[in-house]
């Protein structure tokens, strides 16, 4: 069964490690027939929650206009939602952190949004997997609390410079993913 998609990643960084972990996951799922549909942080305007809880309430996510209106329509449709990054300071990097903080709106909103597959998608630089545990725990709990199903998890550490990842199985992983969802 075709599945819609929706990938946002976190890196700034369009030849890192991470986007190629990315678009082996998109062209594996695209190749089983689904849609995606990416949207990349770093390159998008969305500020932190104002916690103003006027979510909805003008027609669209947020009162205060930036990409995120854009980006919450395809998470609303969604079937699953992929978030792809590198570990910033042992946790998610801000553009994406900020993507993250604004699904509050969907709560505040009144949006059904549970029912999702959920998936992760990261690397970091050190070599201990631990690290990956400031992006990991994050992600399970927000899935575990908007009532989406956790379907995978490819943490890839020990990957600094462009082109390491290739030195991995991380892009082998993140395609098999796709199998998942």
């Amino acid at each position: 069964m075709s599945k819609k998609i929706v990938v946002i990643t976190g890196s700034p960084r369009k030849k890192g490690n991470s986007f190629a972990m990315t678009e082996a996951f998109i062209k594996a799922a695209e190749a089983k027939g689904h849609t995606v549909t990416r949207f990349d942080a770093a390159f998008k305007k969305v500020g932190g929650c104002h916690a103003c809880e006027t979510c909805f309430s003008k027609g669209k996510a947020c009162s205060f206009d930036d990409d995120f209106n854009t980006i919450a329509p395809a998470i609303l449709e969604a079937d699953a939602l992929v978030f792809t990054m590198p570990v910033y300071w042992y946790s998610f990097p801000a553009q994406i952190k900020a993507v993250i903080d604004r699904i509050f709106s969907f709560v505040v909103g009144g949006k059904d949004i549970t029912g999702k597959e959920c998936a992760l998608i990261a690397c970091c630089e050190e070599d201990d997997l631990s690290v990956l545990d400031g992006v990991r725990i994050p992600m399970e709990r927000t899935a575990a609390l908007n009532k989406w199903k956790m379907v995978g998890e490819v943490l890839v550490p020990g990957v600094l410079n462009v082109g390491d990842i290739e030195k991995t199985d991380g892009c082998a992983r993140a395609a098999a993913l796709a199998d998942a969802i």
